[in-house]
């Protein structure tokens, strides 16, 4: 295919590849940081420290995932993988704080 080359995805299939799961697991941390019932979408849930370890779960699970997917995690640096856990932890910040401001269910 045009779009492959010898080593796998392209560069521009790649980066929006590893994007998109970032983002979509930043989302996904959110959806289950307010659905455990330890944090849930209380006054309290905003400053529990259980939903960091959501997060962290969060980043660590895209590492096979993208395997899968076919990105060479073998050549992620420094800052491949900063910016995985930078994506993640924003995306959940800004979806679990709406869920929290809004106290969807």
């Amino acid at each position: 295919m045009a779009t492959e080359t010898a080593s796998g995805l392209s560069d521009h299939l790649r980066g929006v590849t590893v994007t998109t799961v970032a983002c979509l697991a930043g989302i996904a941390a959110a959806l289950v940081s307010a659905s455990l019932p330890v944090l849930g979408v209380g006054v309290d849930a905003a400053t529990n420290r259980l939903a960091l370890l959501v997060v962290a779960a969060a980043v660590f699970v895209q590492i096979p995932l993208l395997k899968i997917l076919g990105v060479e995690i073998e050549d992620f640096g420094i800052k491949d993988n900063l910016y995985v856990a930078f994506m993640t932890f924003t995306l959940w910040f800004i979806s679990y704080g709406v869920i929290l401001s809004a106290n969807l269910r």
